[in-house]
């Protein structure tokens, strides 16, 4: 339509401005421009139209309405028909802060931002929370004076919670809890610490699962978030083996809630024969080969590696010489084998940048990442849905409003449309 259009727009431009000598022969080369106009059209459609649509790779999704519980076959998360689920999700973190509730509250209010997560497409909320917090009776950062936010006021941080799960079911939005710090602080290097016993960790997540058995949109435990340090993978160290404390908690909190998942998180080095010899800090699951997670109810396990690029750390492999292609081997070797080999599901629980040009290596790292995810269909939650992550920024922009509209055209490519019933 573009090149017949335009032929036409010229004719009848040029047209009344001939001489009426002239207008017969100007008549017969309008005919003949017009019919070369439309064989041009045809052809265009016929060879190009089909490239068109291969570079802008389209892709239709329908929504697809879950039944509960979830578990997991082979590399797949289904759902309680055999259907598959991918979860597409984001961070929306502020529970595990001094301020015990998700940041933005000062804002807006709570159930406008699920709406708005949700109205963008994304199907799942990965939820930080500290052990700290669930314990505290107070809670700051949430404007109650907009009017909006009122059922939040006088409440604890877990009634907090609990008011953001049930409005998320209300907007069909999936909840994974995730066990971010032990204190307010800081994400310690294992399960215990900073105050916290191991059996205060455990506690918690049994609490958790007895209060939220009944609650269908909450699907799984992120078990903890991100070992670093001295935790190690396969090394039967009951100090320092998280392979092991992933066992426990997991089996503990299946005793009394079968139906959520388990997710568990990498390391960040002290594997007994890893290959790499560097990994992100939760992102090290090497050590699945050799040393899988054993729990009672084996299709209710899910790995989750995270993955950042040069704007968090400036990691050595981002100045290989073969940048930005040695990512593929680090992340075949990191953590895609599990699902590659269909040990398990893999979801990415946290990855993200400001940048996602195709000029700077952040922005190169994330639009090969994002591909990579789309390739091998894999679930992920981005970091962050909140602007005031420092390193990475968020999907909102400053004003807790507006979306940054680079970064989610590009998330979008992952994203489609999910329902569940209750």
């Amino acid at each position: 339509m573009l090149l017949l259009n335009t032929c036409s727009y010229q004719i009848q431009k040029t047209s009344p401005l001939l001489p009426e000598r002239k207008c017969s022969q100007r008549r017969n080369k309008t005919m003949i421009l017009q019919m070369l106009c439309l064989f041009t059209l045809a052809v265009t459609t016929v060879l190009v139209t089909p490239w068109l649509l291969k570079e802008i790779n389209t892709t239709t999704y329908a929504t697809t309405t879950i039944q509960f519980p979830l578990s997991t076959q082979g590399a797949k998360i289904v759902d309680a028909k055999g259907n598959q689920v991918l979860l597409r999700g984001v961070n929306w973190f502020g529970m595990e802060t001094e301020l015990h509730a998700p940041h933005g509250l000062w804002r807006r209010d709570y159930r406008e931002m699920l709406a708005q997560i949700k109205s963008l497409g994304y199907n799942t909320i990965r939820l930080p929370y500290s052990v700290q917090s669930l314990r505290s009776l107070e809670v700051s950062g949430i404007d109650y004076k907009l009017g909006a936010n009122q059922e939040l006021q006088g409440k604890t941080p877990l009634e907090v919670m609990d008011y953001i799960i049930q409005e998320a079911q209300h907007q069909g939005l999936l909840i994974v809890l995730d066990s971010h710090r032990l204190n307010d602080k800081r994400i310690p290097e294992l399960w215990y610490g900073d105050g916290f016993t191991e059996q205060d960790w455990i506690n918690t997540w049994l609490m958790l699962a007895i209060r939220y058995q009944n609650q269908d949109n909450v699907i799984g435990a992120d078990l903890k978030n991100e070992p670093h340090g001295r935790a190690s993978w396969g090394t039967n160290d009951l100090a320092t083996d998280w392979r092991l404390a992933a066992e426990r908690a997991g089996n503990a909190i299946l005793a009394l809630n079968p139906h959520w998942l388990i997710i568990v998180e990498g390391v960040e080095n002290n594997v007994p024969g890893q290959r790499l010899s560097g990994h992100w800090q939760g992102g090290n699951l090497e050590g699945v080969r050799r040393y899988p997670v054993r729990l009672s109810h084996s299709d209710k396990l899910i790995y989750s590696p995270h993955e950042y690029g040069p704007g968090v750390y400036n990691q050595p492999w981002f100045a290989e010489r073969t940048f930005p292609y040695n990512l593929y081997h680090r992340w075949e070797i990191g953590f895609h084998y599990i699902a590659g080999q269909n040990i398990a599901p893999v979801l990415v629980g946290e990855f993200g940048g400001h940048y996602v040009d195709t000029i700077s290596k952040e922005g190169i790292w994330q639009q090969q990442f994002i591909n990579y995810i789309q390739k091998h269909h894999l679930s992920f939650t981005y970091w962050s849905w909140n602007p005031n992550s420092d390193d990475t920024g968020g999907i909102l922009q400053d004003d807790w409003q507006s979306v940054n509209v680079p970064k989610h055209n590009l998330l979008s490519r992952l994203l489609e449309g999910i329902s569940f019933t209750h």
